[in-house]
């Protein structure tokens, strides 16, 4: 039946609103076309390239999306559509996000490990490969890709991926945006943000503060943030870039409850968190250069420096009497952390082949501290030192690429890095019982890659690739050996992967119906992966176990339904399991074929989005994540979720100025459910509960000079 028959036949009201709502559509349908599809070019595969056209499987998310009708606080909030990727809020922002790779990083429980991240080229990942995320200013991002895959090794110590994330570039006439938003749970957030092109200088600098009473206690949260990017050209082939970043952030740690706990009451917090008043204190200031120099026809030249400082303090809710072992270092921690480095890259261009050579030098020095959190009777408190060193963590990495089109509908990519990791611990904290953790160590690893891809058609691409990944020991998974003896745990190897995949994606264009698709098979094969050997003592210390495999299928979608409907969709199948049994120190045994923990097998996701004119927008997203496993042993889940968002903005032009109101509601059911897990806790609090419905609503305005 037609849309106008249809119409015809509605009796009801609400039907024939509905009716009215399909014929005003179908007649605008007929009076334009679907938008035109643009060209999007990756950055994140070291030769630039087209999405359609990319060696690898990457996903772009453009910075208006990622801003849309959100909070613009977490990346959480947009990326549920990047096939591949779980990433999960914790509601808890003493934590960073919980966030994997196919199956890569599940097991971290804190920060995000087998993942390098980068934010304007500055990694946010140490040369150990543990990073972090909380700093990236989603109201001034340009854009965010995410590589996953074989092609990521090409950056060093990550065997999951790559997320890139780029500041906006200032251009055209000065333009000044404010926004406020509010919602549930105290929420608020406040930003400011000017762009534009003055003298010759094209500038962004963005300003936010965001405020959270949180959904449990002991969970509020206070984080200020400033990003800033200034780009200038000094000739015709030279252009400069200046980026800075500083975070400040207070947040109340309420961390995890037991499945017992989660079922009776959703918003319960372990005593221990309220006792101790958990918490954590983060400042971090960071800055860097790029220049940019095109050199004859052929050759470019990119050198890019940067160098940061990172201060943290965290109060633990580790009991007293868990402290009295000489081996605890405390409930407190104080880290300070200054780091830098550079990287150059050299690219030319030369007939049918690109080739890409490249040098990244990192380096960390930090000052760790643990201290008592107690003093007497008195909880919460900062105490006795209890542990006190100085590390260095540095890499040294070449890297090389060639891209050959060798034939009319052929090419190839190849490349390759030599990985060289090295830690130096200096323990100045030996007592009695405790002894001397002193010590320096290496890894280095030769990571190769190769691609090749198929034009099948104008619009359809398919390729394959395999590459030799790694995953080191972290600083802290090296700093102790199993069994007791002093000294670094120099027997720890690293994870070593062999990952493969093929892929195909299409673009397709019609009158009213056009879009894009993507579909990648993988797989990863893993040898020693690392896995808790002793946790006592106040001491967490670290083995290899046997070899693991992630397989999985990921299919992702992006359609116009003609010019003013528009449907995303997302689906990854994940088998992640342990190929071989292992044995931890203290007797404990994991079998072979268990689910690799913080995996689920399936996520999916699906947006439809309406815009009726260039005045509204309405959006309708669900999520689906299959249950989680919580531990090595299998032995508990987290259960699995559907969720539901709805979403709606107004823009008015008045003059030189554009208005907004804008507002969502998340979780519409109102599901109780498990937000996010804490693989492997030791005292069984898994669980990190989400809130149940919430809502925000808010304003924005742009003024343009």
């Amino acid at each position: 039946m037609h849309s106008n028959q249809l119409c015809t036949a509605a009796g009801r009201p609400l039907r024939a609103a509905l009716c009215g709502l399909l014929c005003a559509q179908g007649a605008a349908a007929q009076e334009a076309a679907a938008p035109a599809l643009p060209e999007v070019t990756v950055r994140s595969v070291l030769s630039p390239t087209t999405v359609e056209k990319a060696p690898a499987a990457v996903t772009v998310v453009d910075g208006q999306q990622l801003r849309e009708r959100q909070w613009q606080v977490n990346l959480s909030e947009s990326l549920g559509s990047v096939p591949g990727m779980l990433i999960q809020n914790r509601q808890n922002y003493a934590q960073d996000l919980q966030l994997s790779i196919r199956g890569h990083g599940a097991r971290s429980t804190f920060g995000v490990r087998g993942i390098q991240v980068y934010m304007d080229g500055i990694p946010a990942t140490m040369p150990d490969g543990q990073g972090q995320a909380n700093h990236i200013d989603l109201s001034s991002l340009e854009r965010l890709e995410v590589l996953r895959g074989p092609y990521s090794t090409l950056y060093g110590n990550a065997s999951g991926g790559v997320i890139q994330a780029y500041t906006e570039r200032g251009e055209g006439p000065p333009q000044l945006h404010s926004s406020f938003a509010m919602g549930s749970n105290g929420q608020k957030r406040l930003g400011l943000k000017a762009t534009g092109e003055s003298g010759g200088v094209g500038y962004t600098v963005s300003a936010s503060r965001y405020l959270t009473d949180g959904y449990r206690r002991q969970s509020a949260a206070d984080k200020n943030l400033l990003n800033a990017r200034l780009d200038t050209s000094s000739g015709e082939y030279s252009h400069w870039t200046v980026v800075a970043n500083h975070v400040d952030m207070n947040a109340q740690d309420a961390g995890g409850v037991t499945p017992a706990q989660w079922a009776a009451d959703h918003r319960a917090v372990a005593q221990g968190a309220l006792d101790f008043n958990t918490r954590k204190s983060q400042r971090q200031t960071q800055a860097g250069l790029i220049h940019e120099h095109q050199i004859g026809g052929a050759d470019r030249l990119r050198l890019m420096g940067y160098a940061g400082q990172r201060h943290i303090t965290q109060y633990q809710s580790i009991p007293v009497a868990a402290q009295k072992p000489a081996t605890s270092a405390g409930g407190v921690i104080d880290l300070e952390r200054g780091y830098g480095g550079l990287d150059a890259r050299w690219t030319r261009r030369q007939g049918a082949v690109n080739w890409v050579l490249g040098l990244a030098v990192n380096v960390v020095e930090e000052n760790r501290k643990g201290y008592e959190n107690f003093q007497g009777s008195q909880l919460g408190v900062l105490g006795s030192l209890r542990r006190d060193e100085r590390n260095r963590l540095s890499n040294i990495d070449p890297y090389a690429q060639a891209s050959w089109a060798f034939a009319p509908a052929w090419s190839l990519d190849a490349g390759v890095r030599w990985s060289n990791v090295r830690f130096d611990s200096r323990d100045r904290y030996v007592t009695p019982g405790n002894g001397d953790d002193s010590g320096k160590t290496g890894h280095h690893r030769l990571l190769p890659m190769v691609s090749l891809q198929h034009q099948l058609d104008d619009s359809t691409q398919a390729y394959a690739s395999a590459a030799g990944g790694v995953e080191t020991p972290t600083l802290n998974q090296n700093s102790h050996s199993p069994g007791g003896p002093a000294g670094p745990n120099f027997p720890l190897r690293p994870a070593a992967s062999t990952s493969a995949e093929v892929g195909v994606r299409q673009r397709w264009q019609g009158r009213d119906w056009r879009g894009t698709w993507t579909a990648a098979l993988f797989q990863t094969l893993t040898d020693d992966e690392i896995v808790v050997a002793t946790s006592t003592g106040g001491r967490t210390t670290y083995q290899n176990a046997n070899r693991t495999r992630r397989r999985g299928l990921e299919l992702a979608s992006s359609t116009w339904l003609g010019p003013r409907w528009r449907l995303e969709a997302a689906l990854t199948l994940l088998d992640a399991r342990l190929r071989d049994g292992f044995c931890d120190a203290q007797g404990g045994c994991v079998a072979a074929g268990r689910r690799i923990a913080g995996t689920a097998r399936h996520q999916a996701f699906a947006g439809l989005y309406w815009s009726p004119d260039n005045r509204w927008n309405v959006g309708l997203d669900w999520r689906q994540v299959g249950r989680i496993a919580a531990n090595d042993g299998n032995g508990v889940y987290s259960p699995g979720y559907g969720v539901a968002s709805l979403s709606g903005e107004h823009v008015r032009h008045v003059g030189a100025w554009t208005l907004k109101a804008f507002a969502r509601v998340d979780n519409l059911a109102d599901r109780q459910y498990v937000g996010s897990v804490i693989v492997n806790e030791s005292n069984g609090r898994f669980y990190e509960a989400a809130p149940g419905r919430q809502w925000m609503a808010g304003v924005s305005a742009a003024y343009q000079f």
